[in-house]
């Protein structure tokens, strides 16, 4: 029988070569599968002593033998490296990536808890400043309501304007026309108060005044019937203040609006201011 140190050296063996100085690892092609009788192992065991007695005597002359490693395991061996190698940078790229999305992840909750703070805090500070507008709205209309009953001598424009009208004194009756104004505006009376103040202005020989007193009479020409008389004097003001222009365009106005409806005296007068206002 083999002794297992010779069996172990077959084996070794098996896969080498002697080469000049040293014994070198050939490529092995896969063989036949061999049938071990008593022949063949006596035969296997001689060459297994030859080869030891040979690399016993290599090795007692100064003669080492080496084994050199097969090409293809050599590269296999520096590939499986290297794919360790990225397969280590890989696991570490992960793990960063691991950490640094689970830092992503406590961030954004983070900033969705901070938005929703943010959201109840503006939702609160919103009703707080509608209430402040509404507040200060009814604060300001009932300043306004006050301050109308308290300028106001009958609480109604048409009663204001009735008590303007009844008063004597010039003076008196333009400041209770421009207080109609002031306190009921945008109503049929502040615009009859309007032309009624700029014919005071006139008489007082204010034509600046009672230009701008019949313009805001006249304020989306109205179609009263003092409108076309008011259109008349606003433009024989403007052109007694040099407004030539201006006057033109208001007897312009009076012949669209008003002249169908307006009497003999008034187309004279409205010839008469267009004479003298140079309107072509």
């Amino acid at each position: 029988m083999m002794k297992p140190f010779h069996r172990n050296l077959l084996l070794a063996a098996t896969g080498l070569c002697i080469v000049g100085g040293g014994v070198a690892v050939s490529q092995v092609q896969p063989l036949a599968p061999v049938e071990w009788d008593n022949r063949r192992l006596d035969t296997l065991d001689r060459n297994v002593r030859r080869l030891e007695r040979a690399v016993t005597q290599r090795n007692a002359v100064g003669q080492p033998v080496l084994v050199e490693p097969d090409p293809e395991v050599v590269a296999l061996q520096g590939q499986v490296g290297e794919m360790d190698r990225r397969l280590q940078d890989l696991e570490a790229s992960l793990q960063r990536l691991t950490r640094d999305g689970e830092q992503t992840a406590f961030k954004l909750d983070e900033a969705t808890r901070d938005n929703a703070a943010l959201r109840t805090r503006l939702n609160a500070s919103d009703a707080r400043i509608k209430a402040i507008e509404d507040q200060a709205q009814a604060a300001a209309a009932a300043v306004a309501e006050a301050e109308q009953a308290g300028r106001s001598p009958t609480g109604n424009a048409a009663g204001d304007l009735a008590a303007a009208r009844a008063l004597t004194d010039a003076a008196e009756q333009g400041q209770a026309y421009e207080v109609l104004i002031a306190n009921w505006p945008s109503t049929p009376q502040s615009a009859e108060a309007g032309y009624r103040l700029g014919d005071l202005r006139r008489a007082a020989d204010d034509m600046n005044g009672a230009v701008q007193a019949y313009a805001g009479a006249l304020s989306g020409w109205p179609t009263t019937p003092w409108a076309g008389e008011t259109t008349l004097k606003l433009a024989r003001a403007l052109s007694a203040t040099n407004r030539n222009p201006q006057a033109c365009a208001a007897l312009g106005e009076f012949n669209r609006r008003y002249t169908a409806a307006a009497s003999a005296q008034l187309k004279t007068i409205a010839g008469q201011i267009r004479t003298q206002a140079r309107c072509t």
